[in-house]
């Protein structure tokens, strides 16, 4: 287990558990937890003996989102009066560097499962539309929250909703900035599937990512690898990616070991080779 100033790291091969963890704050986004969560994501990907992720929230909810006055110092620029060239031009890096923050967990070749429990605020939700996979308990609830405090989301979310959602519901979670619940959540496919209680969605998480790690690394992260090549894509185009990804994982030691245990009626060990 591997504590850091916003996250809680906690390795139990072949899955790994990313907590937001600062439970007295509700989870609210500090300069640490833009920072943290590059690092963390570049070690879980490298780590052969972890093959799912999941990411989740201690105490009452996965995240109220950024916290703007704790974020009051890392952008000084927000508040100064001199809003000229200069000034914009100093905030233009961090935004980028912000932004980092959540791709990393998408550029992850490891699959990234979200429990989210309680509020999924701004900044969370952010979070939550770069990860494959999202799972809720019946508490949880949603917003698109940046219109509402008067700015505009910028470090992914509106790039990653709509290819969730679609294009309709994913400008009325914007404009509006209304809370949903888990129900509606799940109607519009933001979340996969919603689970009576936190400990029945953990229990769920676990379940689910130990059934994606059962089966070929290679091939579960080449999917992972296809599928993100693919948003925005034409087919053509993805054909043509898949193809080369294809002959170049192909044959392996995880496709010779699925052969013998299909002929030996057994269930395939695989190693990621």
């Amino acid at each position: 287990m591997t504590t850091y100033d916003f996250y809680l790291v906690e390795k139990k091969p072949p899955l790994a558990w990313v907590y937001l963890n600062r439970p007295a704050k509700l989870n609210a986004m500090h300069q640490p937890a833009w920072e943290e969560s590059i690092p963390i994501f570049t070690d879980l990907d490298r780590d052969e003996d972890i093959k799912v992720v999941i990411v989740a929230g201690k105490g009452k909810c996965f995240s109220a989102g950024i916290d703007l006055i704790g974020m009051a110092n890392a952008l000084p620029e927000i508040l100064e009066k001199d809003q000229k060239g200069g000034t914009k031009w100093k905030l233009l890096p961090k935004i980028q560097a912000m932004q980092e923050t959540m791709t990393c967990i998408e550029r992850c070749r490891k699959p990234v499962i979200a429990a989210v429990h309680g509020f999924c605020l701004g900044a969370g939700l952010d979070m939550i539309t770069a990860c494959d996979i999202r799972l809720c308990s019946n508490d949880a609830t949603f917003s698109l929250r940046e219109a509402g405090v008067g700015f505009v989301a910028d470090v992914g979310v509106l790039q990653r909703i709509p290819h969730i959602v679609g294009q309709g519901i994913a400008r009325e979670l914007a404009y509006t900035a209304k809370h949903i619940d888990a129900k509606r959540a799940r109607e519009i496919l933001l979340i996969n599937e919603v689970f009576e209680s936190r400990e029945a969605l953990m229990q769920a998480a676990e379940m689910m990512a130990m059934e994606i790690a059962e089966n070929s690394p290679l091939a579960v992260q080449a999917s992972k690898n296809v599928l993100n090549f693919g948003v925005g894509k034409n087919i053509d185009d993805g054909l043509r990616y898949v193809a080369s990804i294809s002959s170049n994982i192909i044959p392996s030691n995880d496709l010779m070991e699925a052969v013998a245990a299909m002929m030996e009626k057994r269930k395939p060990k695989f190693t990621g080779k």
